[in-house]
């Protein structure tokens, strides 16, 4: 009776290492698959986000929203940036975290290390008087300014002006700018008559 034991126990002994040995042989197919796919097809320096909604606060106030339909954040140390390639959209408070400006362009690519935003294509800053149009422009977040030494063109809807020109800083609620090198300017003489 214990033979009979031995035997029995060896047989799924057997079956066991047999069932074992097969995982492992067709597991191989798996295990290359998965080194195939973390070498080459997945870098893990980069986050991919869509549908993208940031809010940056300060002593529980919102200073601005940033949103985005993508976003690819690089991480790998003393390279990280982020990069918008489809369009930015920056919503920036006032005092009462109410929007009192913004700045939207097609491209956008963020040094976090710098802490600045180079914006590029067709990009508008504006509130709810001016308008600033620039293929480029450079918003410091460290310095709280916007600038840009490419050419610009400034509406303001209540006078009536449009001032072009090279170079532009502003403060980021833009309501304190210059203009560097002015070119040509269109002002509304009749408020210029009354003293406005």
């Amino acid at each position: 009776m214990n033979k009979r034991f031995d035997l029995c126990f060896k047989g799924y002994r057997f079956i066991a290492v047999s069932v074992m040995l097969g995982f492992i042989f067709f597991s191989c197919g798996d295990i290359q698959e998965i080194d195939k796919f973390l070498n080459e097809d997945a870098n893990i320096y980069i986050e991919r986000g869509k549908d993208i909604r940031m809010i940056y606060s300060d002593s529980a106030k919102i200073k601005m929203t940033v949103t985005a339909p993508v976003l690819e954040r690089y991480i790998q140390p003393g390279q990280e940036k982020e990069i918008f390639d489809k369009g930015i959209l920056v919503t920036f408070m006032g005092q009462e975290s109410q929007p009192v400006s913004w700045l939207e362009a097609n491209t956008a690519i963020r040094d976090v290390r710098t802490g600045k935003i180079t914006t590029k294509g067709r990009v508008e800053f504006w509130d709810n008087r001016k308008k600033l149009e620039s293929p480029e422009l450079i918003w410091d977040e460290n310095r709280q300014i916007v600038y840009t030494d490419k050419i610009v063109r400034i509406t303001d809807k209540i006078q009536g002006d449009t001032t072009y020109g090279f170079g532009f800083s502003a403060n980021q609620n833009f309501t304190i700018f210059e203009v560097k090198k002015k070119v040509q300017g269109k002002v509304n003489v009749s408020d210029f008559m009354k003293g406005n």
